[in-house]
């Protein structure tokens, strides 16, 4: 619970509700609808790409940071740091997303412990012809509703916040 409905607050053991900095009415306001786009946002852009690629944005993302590197390849250690997602889940997409030819795997010659990702041309064909799509649906849903002095104000407070969650 974010803000106290009475003086004391049962749901928050070994708390003193006296101590704690609770969220003002102005937070709250701000708290919640971001939250709803923190959780939808995703979604609706999961959903588009399913649609129109047969792909989740999880693969869609992956494809993407590698086509970004030079040579098209990452170990999948940096491939899941630069994803945001475990190695685990990385790995597990990279099979999947192997297993439809648009990526392979390959290891390192000196490094038994790393395997090497790279992107093969059929799954840069995959993102050639969806990111028109990805993009077309990014913009509708995000910056379509924003003007110039918004998207300064958004890229501004999403650097702030993701300062501390970089760290």
């Amino acid at each position: 619970m974010l803000v106290p409905s009475s003086g004391k607050d049962a749901s928050m053991p070994g708390t003193k509700t006296d101590d704690a900095r609770w969220l003002d009415e102005g937070e709250m306001s701000a708290w919640l609808p971001l939250l709803r786009v923190v959780q939808l946002l995703p979604q609706a852009l999961d959903r588009q790409l399913r649609e129109q690629a047969g792909v989740n944005h999880v693969y869609y993302m992956l494809l993407a940071i590698l086509s970004a590197q030079p040579d098209g390849r990452l170990p999948l250690t940096e491939l899941a740091r630069a994803a945001e997602t475990s190695q685990s889940r990385t790995s597990h997409a990279v099979t999947a997303i192997a297993g439809r030819g648009w990526v392979t795997r390959t290891p390192c010659p000196t490094d038994r412990r790393v395997q090497y990702v790279q992107l093969t041309d059929a799954g840069m064909a995959v993102l050639e012809q969806n990111a028109p799509g990805h993009a077309a649906e990014v913009r509708r849903l995000v910056f379509d509703r924003l003007d110039p002095d918004d998207v300064d104000r958004l890229r501004s407070i999403a650097l702030k916040l993701l300062t501390p969650l970089d760290a």
